[in-house]
């Protein structure tokens, strides 16, 4: 059984970084692609960065580019996110995924497994 630790989230001022983790178990992912998507309130969710089985530069969303950075750890079967500068509209419920498959995915319905998700509020 897959089973995720998502620890991090909580809550920061704007302008301010914090760094999200997520680490799997129960099945090895370092072939398969790894990302970021969040959840905000009334909204769907949404891509914000991938990156794929060789660990290159990951691939972000416009409108984090430049301020969050996502890193795999394949020993561990883990990946993060590095968030920077944040801001308000930053604000959602962060997921990570796991996604079979070498490249780098940016779509949602490609993904297999997700984490539990956890909170991230920036405050204004």
């Amino acid at each position: 059984q897959v089973q995720f630790v998502q620890p991090g989230g909580g809550s920061v001022q704007a302008g301010g970084p914090l760094r999200l983790s997520c680490a799997a178990s129960g099945r090895t992912f370092s072939g398969d692609a790894m990302g970021w998507f969040r959840l905000a309130p009334g909204k769907v969710r949404e891509f914000v960065a991938a990156i794929g089985r060789s660990a290159g530069n990951g691939l972000y969303d416009d409108s984090v580019k430049g301020r969050f950075f996502i890193f795999r750890d394949n020993a561990n079967n883990a990946v993060s996110l590095q968030m920077n500068s944040l801001k308000p509209e930053d604000t959602a419920v962060y997921y990570c995924g796991y996604a079979a498959g070498s490249g780098v995915i940016v779509t949602a319905g490609a993904y297999d497994y997700w984490g539990q998700g956890t909170q991230v509020t920036v405050s204004s």
